[in-house]
């Protein structure tokens, strides 16, 4: 038996709060291939454990994370799986494909549940209940770096000194919120550098949702008061902001300044729109996140409603996979520690049904929320109705949830005959390219499974090789560079890396060009279809699809199918489009200048605004150079050299 210590850089960011003592250990076992192979490894390990709380991870023989679990005693907890003969089906064969274990010990279970969220998140090992939707929620920001806050929304790592009101479930509900606060508070929502350049009111000043700080039209004590007033009414203090508004409005009328009573009128419709728009009616709660689940076929859909300063700012449906077999109780406690991980919690969670560690899920908690948190399954009054109608949700989101996937499950085996696959396609890969007659050229990926897009896996491919205008050598290339890629980091194709299906937007040409590529490769097995617009240019919604060995197939207007990989195509489309505008405006901003070796941009700027352009800095001499400010004799050297090189 090896014991290596694997040391702290294998935690993953954000774990310095563990306490120093704590130490990581990877055991070795045998590399058979069957379950007493799996229970030896757990045995060796448990040789080594103590009765302490912390976190264990299950690797296969190559290294990749099977399952990370925590325990109370790390060494009562791993010794049930040397029981295997007690272990459901698919323990079994978690432990029959164990080959070595990692061992991290943590001060208490509150730090172990917290830290096997975040190895959760980082590994998504196949045998964790797994939280699908992790895509950023996003908040509102009111920052406090400027001597103007700026009013904005914020998706992402909370870095930027302010105030963060969040979580909203879409990015949707954050702009119509935004617009309305902007209507209310007459705050900016431009950048610093916009702000700075300003010599006179733009145009949200006018239709009066700025108050124009940038050109002195309130100063600084006046705009801080509208902060002040934002920050009550985001806070929950809504009613003390509105009784405020509504006697400035009265006093300006009394004083018949009906220009400023107009205004503060229009500012109080916008506060009524915000508390008009909420769809849960959350009287009684200040902040409180409340979830409820639904179970039905093997199926879990979780809905989540959160309310903040007393406003319901949005729910939101999740489906966690991997659910299979485990306890309705688990797979909540599971959920709510990872969705926890990205999201702050509030003061009070609200349950459908109560969690054996609910009082380790509030201690966990705590730290991020800034104080005690409650968890608890209300019984009766406001509470309860509020429960009452996310439970309602949840159901109706799963059962729209298992409708939607028997279509495409249905439209999934349409696919797989028609384009005459053996099996049902579990990654289907489209490829694209984008540019203007050759000019800053962009291949495209973008990647499909089941249950829809798979964004994070998309990929973009900056043509560095084919000629100009050459569409069949661009897709050429972007396949090479692909298929050499995954040949290169899965050659034995275990990880999922490899598309059961390949759809290239365009015709024959475009086919041949792509089998060419992965011929030279020595790709096989790979099902390639080419899908080019019909007759009349795919103004009857008609598409041809192309076969490697040059039969074309159509299929009926009306056809779902043709309605899946129409979408399919145009999600290519509007990627590579995306990518390629992206690059040309770069190559608009950038200047000659960045070309020269070891000129940043403060360099750059002082040059640019001493000669007025970059092509008068290259027409200067040595001695005008040096004239520069901030540029030293040598960097004065080196501009002349790069554009005098026979010098």
């Amino acid at each position: 038996m090896a014991r290596t210590p694997a040391g702290r850089p294998d935690l993953p960011k954000g774990t310095e709060r563990f306490h120093e003592e704590q130490a990581t250990y990877t055991v070795r076992g045998t590399e058979q291939p069957d379950l007493q192979a799996g229970v030896e490894a757990i045995r060796d390990t448990v040789r080594t454990l103590k009765p302490r709380p912390g976190v264990y991870r299950m690797q296969d023989a190559r290294g990749d994370v099977l399952y990370v679990g925590k325990a109370r005693a790390l060494k009562n907890r791993v010794a049930n799986y040397v029981q295997w003969e007690r272990l459901p089906s698919r323990l079994q064969r978690m432990v029959s494909q164990t080959r070595s274990m990692t061992i991290v010990t943590t001060n208490s279970e509150a730090e172990a549940l917290l830290l096997e969220a975040q190895l959760i998140k980082r590994f998504r090992p196949p045998y964790n209940v797994l939280l699908r939707d992790d895509k950023s929620f996003p908040f509102i920001l009111l920052r406090a770096d400027h001597a103007f806050p700026r009013l904005m929304k914020h998706r992402g790592a909370r870095k930027a000194q302010g105030n963060y009101y969040g979580p909203f479930a879409s990015a949707g509900s954050v702009n119509t919120t935004v617009n309305a606060l902007q209507k209310l508070f007459l705050l900016r929502s431009c950048t610093d550098s916009f702000f700075s350049r300003r010599d006179r009111p733009c145009l949200l000043y006018q239709i009066k949702r700025c108050s124009a700080p940038c050109v002195g039209r309130i100063d600084q004590e006046g705009y801080a008061e509208l902060v002040r007033e934002a920050k009550d009414f985001l806070g929950g203090r809504s009613s003390a902001v509105q009784k405020k508004i509504e006697a400035q409005m009265a006093e300006a009328a009394e004083n018949l300044d009906f220009e400023r009573a107009a205004m503060l009128r229009d500012r109080l419709r916008a506060a009524t729109f915000i508390q008009g728009s909420q769809a849960i009616n959350a009287e009684g709660m200040d902040n409180a996140d409340i979830f409820a689940m639904a179970c039905k076929g093997g199926h879990v859909g979780i809905q989540a409603f959160f309310i903040r300063g007393g406003q319901n700012w949005g729910h939101r449906a999740f489906f966690p996979t991997h659910t299979e077999g485990l306890a309705e109780e688990e797979i909540l406690t599971s959920f709510l520690a990872q969705f926890y991980e990205e999201v702050p919690p509030a003061r009070v969670i609200l349950l459908d049904r109560e969690l054996p560690e609910a009082d380790l899920l509030a201690e966990a908690l705590r730290e991020a929320a800034g104080g005690k948190v409650e968890v608890s399954v209300p019984q009766r009054g406001s509470r309860r109705r509020l429960l009452a109608q996310a439970t309602r949700n949840a159901v109706e989101a799963l059962e729209r949830r298992m409708a939607e996937r028997g279509t495409q499950a249905k439209i999934m085996q349409e696919l797989t005959e028609f384009l005459e696959l053996p099996e049902v396609p579990q990654r289907i890969e489209v490829y694209d390219n984008s540019h203007i007659q050759g000019a800053k050229a962009v291949g495209a990926m973008i990647v499909a499974g089941p249950e829809g897009f798979l964004k994070n896996q998309y990929r973009k491919f900056n043509i560095r090789h084919a000629q100009s205008n050459d569409d069949f050598a661009m897709m050429r290339e972007v396949m090479a560079r692909r298929f050499a890629r995954v040949l290169e980091e899965d050659p034995e194709r275990e990880q999922g890396m490899w598309p059961d299906l390949v759809l290239i937007d365009g015709g024959k040409g475009q086919m041949s060009a792509v089998r060419q590529a992965v011929d030279e490769l020595g790709v096989e097995d790979i099902a390639l279809i080419a899908i080019a617009k019909g007759p009349h240019h795919g103004r009857e919604g008609r598409e041809v699809f192309h076969f490697p060995d040059g039969r074309e197939k159509m299929l009926p207007v009306n056809s779902s199918l043709l309605f899946y990989l129409q979408r399919l195509r145009d999600e290519v489309h509007r990627f590579a489009i995306g990518a390629h505008r992206a690059k040309r405006s770069r190559a608009i901003s950038a200047s000659p200048l960045d070309e020269i070796p070891g000129i940043g941009p403060a360099r750059k700027r002082a040059l640019l605004l001493h000669f007025g352009t970059a092509g008068r800095v290259r027409a200067a001499s040595l001695e005008d150079l040096q004239r520069a400010p901030g540029v030293s004799a040598a960097v004065a050297q080196s501009i002349y050299d790069f554009y005098h090189p026979s010098g």
